[in-house]
């Protein structure tokens, strides 16, 4: 696979679709280990109109959700097999814990997330996910996402 992921391949792993997919790019990959993948922030996102007018700042759930997505692509990518062996299944957000807001997000910010597997397998993942901008921590999580939850 030849990196960068960009949308078109994306959009292929995960059931995202606009406005709701929140990666741009996968910049890194060691499948069942880590990623790292991309997200610019653009003043044209549906959610700045209200939050907040006047001093747009991106919602810290929305930047955890981009996090699971990024780790969602690692979770899916490396269980790849054992997904085709029992058709395609879902990848679900089963819990976050130690989530911590460093710094606020706002247009014009590209977020950098860094995900490292915790506990793998082919249908739970637990992972520890940071959120950096120009270098700097600007949340972190960890997160466990399930893959075949219905």
């Amino acid at each position: 696979m030849d990196l960068p992921l960009i949308y078109k391949d994306i959009v292929k792993i995960l059931p995202h679709r606009h406005p709701f997919l929140l990666v741009d790019a996968i910049t890194e990959l060691e499948l069942g280990e880590r990623i790292v993948g991309i997200k610019n922030v653009t003043i044209n996102e549906p959610f700045f109109e209200g939050h907040f007018p006047g001093n747009p700042i991106m919602p810290g759930v929305l930047v955890i959700e981009a996090m699971a997505q990024v780790g969602g692509v690692l979770a899916r990518l490396s269980v790849a097999e054992s997904i085709k062996k029992k058709g395609d299944q879902g990848i679900y957000f089963a819990a976050i814990d130690k989530v911590k807001f460093r710094k606020q997000i706002i247009p014009g910010d590209q977020i950098v997330f860094e995900l490292t597997a915790l506990r793998k397998g082919t249908r739970v993942w637990k992972m520890k996910g940071k959120a950096m901008v120009n270098s700097e921590l600007a949340a972190e999580a960890e997160l466990v996402a399930a893959i075949g939850q219905e």
